[in-house]
């Protein structure tokens, strides 16, 4: 019988489902050590969640591993070129975090226009000293990367009235973008942005795409908030821009190196909100995870290759 490995805990509920789902395939819940999952290896068709010491052995030739589910939307910690060596299908979990990094994204944004990041300080220090807020109503919202995030942040922008400019690879239209360009406009687009969201994923091409130069492209007075990935800024260029003014602020869940640094100055910015890379949790997260799984592992069983958040492996996403 192949077997299915999970490297991520499931509700009994959840385990029920993968079981009806595919009777034929023996799912194992692997914990801690080793031993729990080492013996089931040579049989194990689909992976759960990613583990370095097991995939040492899956991912060697003649192995019967066709399928990885990843956890998480991110894919840069995965041998993609290996993978694509093996014939070895990779989806991921995209989607499962739209809902709550949008949210991030406008708490971020409200934040910023309502002074709320300057109210929490002042409480601290039991202050009172009333400011004039702004809005984000009208203002112009410049999204990097318009996938499930992206266009979950389009839909809500224009909720508050703001308009919509997107940057994505083929700069196709998309609802709710009311401009959006290629990568090849990138600094024009950076130029009317009120707010700057980097919703990138990691890789080859997206490594440092913002950095000095875009920095300077935008507004003063903008705030560039990212949830993408770290690396796809220059964090010495994005620091520099904030002390200097060329940047009004910034709201940063990703960092180029994680935890951030005790010493890094964006701790004591007055204009950094910095919030340890968690703006796509959320309580509901698991079951969107199943969820995702669940449909894949339909159309596994039933010989056809997965189709739900299928990762080209060429582009890394």
């Amino acid at each position: 019988m192949g077997k299915i490995i999970s490297f991520h805990k499931l509700s009994e509920a959840q385990i029920k489902l993968i079981n009806r789902a595919a009777p034929d395939l023996e799912l194992i819940i692997a914990e801690a050590s080793p031993d729990s999952w080492q013996a089931h290896l040579a049989d194990t068709e689909v992976l759960i969640g990613w583990n370095d010491l097991a995939a040492e052995q899956l991912l060697q030739q003649g192995t019967k591993l066709r399928w990885i589910q990843n956890w998480g939307a991110g894919v840069n910690h995965l041998p993609c070129e290996l993978l694509a060596e093996r014939g070895i299908m990779l989806t991921n979990a995209s989607g499962v975090h739209a809902f709550p990094i949008a949210e991030t994204i406008f708490a971020m944004m409200l934040s910023f226009t309502r002074k709320l990041d300057t109210s929490i300080r002042l409480q601290i220090q039991r202050e009172w000293k009333p400011e004039t807020p702004d809005e984000i109503h009208g203002k112009t919202i410049c999204i990097i990367g318009v996938g499930a995030i992206g266009k979950e942040t389009a839909k809500i922008a224009k909720a508050f009235g703001m308009t919509v400019c997107g940057v994505t690879y083929s700069g196709k239209p998309l609802p709710d973008v009311d401009k959006i360009v290629d990568r090849s406009c990138l600094e024009e687009a950076l130029s009317v942005g009120d707010f700057i969201v980097n919703t990138l994923p990691l890789t080859d091409e997206t490594r440092h795409m913002i950095g000095e130069k875009e920095f300077a492209a935008m507004k003063p007075t903008a705030m560039y908030i990212n949830i993408g990935r770290g690396q796809t800024t220059d964090e010495k260029a994005l620091i520099a821009a904030l002390q200097s003014g060329k940047l009004a602020g910034a709201g940063l869940d990703v960092f180029e190196l994680e935890p951030l640094p005790v010493d890094s100055p964006l701790w004591g910015m007055d204009n950094v909100i910095v919030s340890p890379h968690h703006s796509g949790s959320t309580v509901r997260y698991e079951e969107r995870a199943v969820d995702i799984f669940i449909r894949n592992l339909q159309d596994f069983i039933a010989n056809r290759e997965p189709t739900v958040n299928r990762v080209d492996l060429a582009k890394q996403y």
